[in-house]
C-alpha cells in the first residue's frame, strides 16, 4: 500500500499540495443501492410516494451532493466539475434502486469523493422521501466502480 498522503511527517491531517500535479481529464463512477420493502419498491416504481417522485428528486440530490463535497470531506479540494450524471435504476431482485454516479472534471486530482457523495446522497435521499413506509430500508455496497485520469492510471472494480 502506498504512502497515506493526507498526514504530515509527524502525522498530523492536512490538505495534500497537488499544485505540482499536471492538469488532465479525470472521471469516476461509483455506485451503490437502497434495499426496501416491496411495498415502498411499488410504490416508489408507480409514482405513488407522498413526497413525490422519488427517483427524480433523489438523482438531482445526488448531482447537488457531488458538487458540495469539499464543504462535506474535510481535506477535499474543490474541483471544476464539469460532468454529473445519477442514475437510479428500478431493481426487483432487491427490491431496491440501483444508483450509479459518473463525475468529471479537468483538474489536478480526482474526482472519485464526487463520485461516492454523489451515490450516498442519493441513497439518503430516497431513504428521506419514503422512510415514513419503510423504515427498515438498508443503504449498501457503495463503492468506486472506476476511476480514470492522472498519474495512478485507471482502476476498475472487479
Amino acid at each position: 500500500m502506498s504512502e497515506l498522503t493526507h498526514f504530515d511527517a509527524s502525522g498530523a491531517a492536512h490538505m495534500v499540495d497537488v499544485s505540482d500535479k499536471a492538469v488532465t481529464s479525470r472521471v469516476a463512477t461509483a455506485a451503490g443501492w437502497v434495499k426496501m420493502a416491496q411495498e415502498t419498491f411499488d410504490m416508489i416504481t408507480s409514482g405513488e410516494a407522498k413526497k413525490g417522485d422519488v427517483i427524480g428528486v433523489a438523482r438531482l440530490a445526488g448531482i447537488m451532493g457531488a458538487k458540495k463535497t469539499p464543504d462535506l470531506i474535510p481535506l477535499c479540494h474543490p474541483l471544476p466539475v464539469t460532468k454529473v450524471s445519477v442514475d437510479l435504476t428500478p431493481d426487483p431482485d432487491l427490491p431496491g434502486l440501483r444508483i450509479e454516479a459518473t463525475v468529471k472534471t479537468t483538474g489536478q486530482t480526482g474526482v472519485e469523493m464526487e463520485a461516492l457523495t454523489a451515490v450516498s446522497t442519493c441513497a439518503l435521499t430516497v431513504y428521506d422521501m419514503v422512510k415514513a413506509a419503510d423504515k427498515g430500508m438498508e443503504i449498501g455496497g457503495i463503492h468506486v466502480t472506476l476511476k480514470d485520469g492522472g498519474k495512478s492510471g485507471r482502476y476498475e472494480a472487479g
